[in-house]
């Protein structure tokens, strides 16, 4: 079969101070916590989703925060660049907002017939603004950030590697993406079904030393399937290709496979059901600590672990 993923589901990374990252993504650019639960490995750590006012696919950059977690280093192997899109014109608003709140930005540049402004996270971790017109996603705006100046969602996500030829196969024969534009070690490829968020950027560099993924790092890609069914016969391809995947894993509010991809980067394949308001309403997105059902018995001492947020 022809795959069915639509481009990124959500994107997760490692931060480092839990209040800090919650106050850069709510207040600075602007998100919406949408749901706030705790990492099921971990259950003493939080696990953070932001995005949009649904946390539909596509717009939610979600994160683990350690307090005490190492910084990690940038390199092949990784997901290096989290772009998100924006309307054009809005760049002289951001920088000025990144100055406001001491965000270390670049000057606004062009790539591959886009413009687009670099800035950093207080954990280090690398993201961008693209200016994307297209983009006809209804923002959130409960941050004060004006509509026409707002994050829309995921533009895409850069991985970079020394070789290319294994993860441009796994997306180009298995995902059927389509390799579209590319400009000196930078390769373009889209899904190109009619969704945003839809854009992987391969980086060839053979001599890059080997990322660390630690703080101000992503931790994995994850892209989207309509349903369980559908996930499950994508499954089946990705094994019969000879990638070790992980079996169906319950995550709440989608399910999940995980395996490497040829460079090294994990990758998720991640349901679009049943969504973020199965526990909670959808203007309470994020308001409550949201157990899974496992940990539910032992809120009271996660809770007490749990660091304090202030809004």
């Amino acid at each position: 079969m022809k795959s069915t993923l639509a481009g990124i589901h959500h994107i997760t990374a490692i931060a480092g101070d839990a209040q800090r990252n919650y106050a850069f993504y709510t207040q600075v650019l602007g998100l919406r916590l949408v749901k706030k639960t705790v990492n099921f490995d971990d259950p003493g750590t939080y696990h953070f989703y932001f995005g949009d006012e649904a946390g539909n696919p596509g717009t939610i950059l979600t994160f683990f925060p350690w307090a005490h977690v190492r910084r990690g280093l940038r390199g092949a192997g990784q997901a290096t660049e989290t772009s998100f899109s924006v309307p054009s014109g809005s760049f002289d608003w951001w920088m000025a907002r990144f100055e406001e709140h001491n965000v270390i930005y670049n000057k606004p540049s062009h790539r591959l017939g886009e413009d687009y402004l670099v800035f950093v996270d207080p954990d280090g971790l690398k993201l961008e603004l693209v200016a994307d017109d297209t983009d006809t996603r209804k923002p959130w705006t409960g941050g004060g950030i004006p509509a026409d100046k707002a994050i829309r969602g995921f533009h895409g996500v850069t991985l970079t590697v020394n070789d290319e030829k294994g993860t441009a196969r796994l997306l180009t024969e298995i995902f059927d993406f389509q390799a579209t534009k590319s400009h000196g070690h930078r390769y373009r490829f889209e899904a190109g079904r009619g969704a945003f968020a839809d854009k992987i950027d391969l980086v060839v560099l053979p001599h890059e030393q080997q990322g660390i993924v630690a703080g101000g790092s992503v931790h994995h890609v994850a892209f989207r399937v309509p349903d369980y069914d559908t996930q499950m016969v994508l499954r089946e391809e990705i094994a019969s290709a000879g990638y070790g995947i992980t079996g169906q894993i319950d995550r709440q509010y989608f399910k999940s496979l995980y395996f490497r991809e040829d460079a090294g980067v994990l990758f998720e394949i991640a349901t679009d059901i049943p969504g973020f308001a199965t526990d909670e309403s959808l203007d309470q997105l994020g308001h409550g600590l949201m157990l899974p059902p496992q940990y539910e018995s032992r809120r009271a001492d996660i809770e007490r672990v749990l660091p304090p947020l202030e809004a």
